[in-house]
């Protein structure tokens, strides 16, 4: 049996966070719609996966682990009443807005701010990070029929949002 060092151990983890920070913050401004919180929620999530990564660096789907307690971070934040009352509209720093079309992206922020918590994670776990039912209900600890009716009512909502929107040059 190699035994690992401290060293080797710490040169691991800081290899696999920096390759997979950016994954990570893209994740958690779909969930929070908010740039400065989606920092938050990932500097949580690598101070957990650092203070688990003995266990976590042997995970078969560390992607999968660094997701899981992303998403239940969020979630956990959202019970918070400190989440609910500094609630504020952050904006993209300059490398984040290199998104391919402006009217959509703040379109889908906006129809993803309105969607409530548990059912913004079901459809960014389903439609962005391309999860299956079964793999999305388990990591929100729900049924899969559950996750079913949140997967499918989130788009269906979105599309109500971006449908509630003026038609452009018309006055609102």
């Amino acid at each position: 049996m190699v035994r690992r060092t401290a060293g080797s151990r710490d040169a691991e983890f800081t290899e696999y966070a920096a390759s997979r920070v950016g994954w990570l913050r893209k994740v958690a401004y779909l969930l929070c719609g908010d740039w400065d919180r989606a920092d938050g929620l990932v500097q949580e999530t690598i101070t957990e996966l650092y203070v688990k990564w003995p266990r976590t660096g042997r995970a078969e789907n560390r992607d999968g682990y660094a997701r899981t307690v992303l998403v239940k971070t969020f979630l956990a934040k959202q019970r918070t009443s400190w989440w609910r009352r500094t609630r504020r509209g952050g904006t993209a720093p300059a490398a984040a807005t290199a998104w391919a079309d402006v009217d959509a992206t703040i379109d889908l922020r906006q129809a993803l701010a309105a969607l409530p918590p548990g059912q913004r994670a079901a459809v960014v776990l389903r439609h962005y990070c391309d999860l299956s039912i079964e793999q999305a209900a388990d990591l929100l600890g729900c049924s899969a029929g559950n996750l079913r009716t949140r997967s499918s009512r989130g788009p269906d909502a979105l599309g109500r949002s971006s449908d509630d929107r003026p038609a452009e040059g018309s006055r609102a």
